[in-house]
């Protein structure tokens, strides 16, 4: 709400103590999960233990979301452009407020569990939209006023028509050119359901094996598992 001019004019003392407030919670929590990480199996170590916290993904997002504010604090007054993109980091504490819910866990897990399956389709997408731009750019780059004026511009029309949006600034005339903007844009839609596919997947996974309670019977007999005993053997 502070990149508009009116409310900022008003509530501008507001967002500023807000921010701060915000900031010293985050800050106090940050510490507090810092200092006691040790108690964590993971993290047993006194101080390697907090080194190897200080270190994980989790802790560096909680540190990049209060950095900026005392980087902002402690430059004085000076408008240092890379304060401003700093302070876009702030969003990051949007992610604090839902991170340790079972929703956004199961969100996490999907995504960590199917990576390999999205980076290999955001690969395939990537080599379409390469192709595309080759082909599309030497089929329409020497018609009189075109806007294929180089492979790099033709991408931004492969990126656009890809993913269906079509602004229509740019578009192919030349038959060559239509007939390969329409066995791109087939290939295309089949292509771009395959992250959806991916992630739709996982999700019915991560439901299954939240909605079935973990037994420690045997799978073949039913009868109770010992686990001291399967530990020992």
């Amino acid at each position: 709400m502070e990149t508009v001019e009116s409310i900022n004019k008003v509530y501008k003392q507001f967002f500023h103590d807000f921010d701060r407030f915000s900031v010293i919670i985050f800050s106090i929590e940050y510490t507090l999960r810092l200092w006691s990480a040790n108690h964590h199996d993971k993290y047993k170590h006194s101080i390697k233990g907090r080194i190897k916290y200080f270190f994980s993904l989790g802790a560096m997002i909680d540190l990049v979301a209060i950095l900026p504010y005392y980087l902002q604090a402690f430059a004085g007054g000076f408008d240092l452009r890379i304060l401003r993109i700093f302070r876009l980091m702030r969003i990051l504490r949007l992610f604090r407020l839902t991170a340790y819910t079972k929703s956004a866990q199961m969100i996490f897990n999907v995504f960590r569990k199917r990576f390999n399956e999205l980076m290999l389709s955001f690969v395939l997408t990537l080599f379409l939209i390469i192709i595309a731009s080759c082909l599309v750019y030497f089929a329409e780059h020497r018609v009189p006023g075109s806007h294929f004026t180089s492979i790099p511009a033709t991408m931004w029309w492969a990126v656009v028509s890809l993913t269906t949006v079509g602004y229509g600034d740019m578009i192919p005339v030349t038959i060559l050119g239509k007939t390969f903007a329409s066995l791109i844009l087939l290939a295309g839609v089949a292509l771009l359901a395959l992250p959806a596919g991916i992630i739709t997947t996982g999700f019915l996974e991560e439901l299954r094996n939240f909605k079935t309670p973990k037994s420690n019977n045997c799978p073949h007999c039913g009868k109770p598992l010992d686990p001291e005993h399967s530990h020992n053997r």
